[in-house]
Parts: structure tokens; C-alpha cells; sequence
């Protein structure tokens, strides 16, 4: 469900891209981050600081699309957003706090070196789909990119966690007597 709920915003500026044009997605897409805030707020649950970010950018860079009637803008918005995360995992662990960790570490128990690898990995994910997303916002169509944002940047993330899921599966067995 909360895959689900963090894709909304992502949905919407598919359909409304289908229906109508990218000005109308970014609107939608700008309304929808709002809206799932202020849901969150309303059934006062905790409101991730990622969703605090993405909606800073959007703001940013959907605003910016709106104003100045440029799609650039919102082409960039998720390298952004991507960079950030990896840069803000980056950090922390170079200051040798793992910020998976610290998200995960309640539901299972890993060696160090594990972490390390499982946070590293997230980075490295993050720098390749920001760089994937400006190859496909800048070489291919609007159409196509926006394609490729709900079906290529969804499937990527599914297949990776995947991948993460068996590669820590592997260790948690590990761990049993």
C-alpha cells in the first residue's frame, strides 16, 4: 500500500500527461504531493522527510515548468531527486551513519559489512536512475519519457528491490541456528 501511495503523484502525471499536456501533468503532480501531505497530516501519521523533499521539489521544479511554460524543468525533477538521495546516504555514510540502517535495522539483523554493501548499492542505484532519466528526457520524446517515468523508473525500482530482498535473504539465513 505505501508503494502504492508513493507512486500517486506518478500515476496522476501519467494520466493527466495522456488526457492533456505536460503543463496539466505538472499541475496535477504538484496538487497530488500536496494532497497526500495534507492526507497524511489529517490521519496524523508521520510524514517521511523524503516526501517533505519531494514535494520541495516539485514545487521547484514543477513551478518553474508552469512559469516559464518549459518542460526542461520537470525533466529534471527526478535526476534531482535521485541525486539527492544518493548524495544524502553518500554523506551519512561517509560520517558513518547508515541512513538504511537506521530505516531498516528494527526488522532484521545484519553483519556491518552488509549494511555498508546494502547502503552503497542504494547509492549507486540512485546515480543510475538520475542519469538514466536525463538519456531518456533529452534524447527521446516527451511522450516517451513520460512513458519511461511511470513504467521504466517503476520497473527498475521494483526489479532492484528485488534483487536487494534475495541478496539480504541470503544473509538473514545466515543467522538462524
Amino acid at each position: 500500500m505505501k508503494f502504492l501511495f508513493d507512486l500517486f503523484p506518478v500515476l496522476l502525471f501519467f494520466a493527466a500527461f495522456k488526457m492533456a499536456d505536460i503543463y496539466v501533468a505538472t499541475a496535477v503532480a504538484i496538487g497530488a504531493t500536496f494532497l497526500q501531505i495534507g492526507l497524511l497530516a489529517l490521519l496524523r501519521k508521520k510524514i517521511d522527510t523524503m516526501l517533505w523533499v519531494s514535494l520541495g521539489i516539485i514545487v521547484v521544479f514543477g513551478g518553474a515548468t508552469l512559469v516559464l511554460r518549459d518542460e526542461t524543468f520537470i525533466k529534471w525533477k527526478p535526476t534531482v531527486l535521485y541525486w539527492i538521495f544518493g548524495i544524502a546516504l553518500a554523506s551519512a555514510q561517509l560520517l558513518r551513519r547508515n541512513l538504511i540502517r537506521s530505516m531498516l535495522g528494527a526488522q532484521m539483523r545484519l553483519p556491518d559489512k552488509v549494511w555498508r554493501n546494502l547502503n552503497w548499492s542504494w547509492v549507486a542505484f540512485f546515480a543510475f536512475m538520475g542519469a538514466a532519466n536525463l538519456l531518456v528526457a533529452f534524447n527521446f520524446s516527451t511522450d516517451q519519457w513520460v512513458n519511461f517515468k511511470l513504467f521504466g523508473g517503476t520497473g527498475l525500482m521494483l526489479l532492484f528491490v528485488v534483487a536487494q530482498a534475495m541478496f539480504l535473504a541470503r544473509h538473514l539465513e545466515e543467522d538462524k541456528p
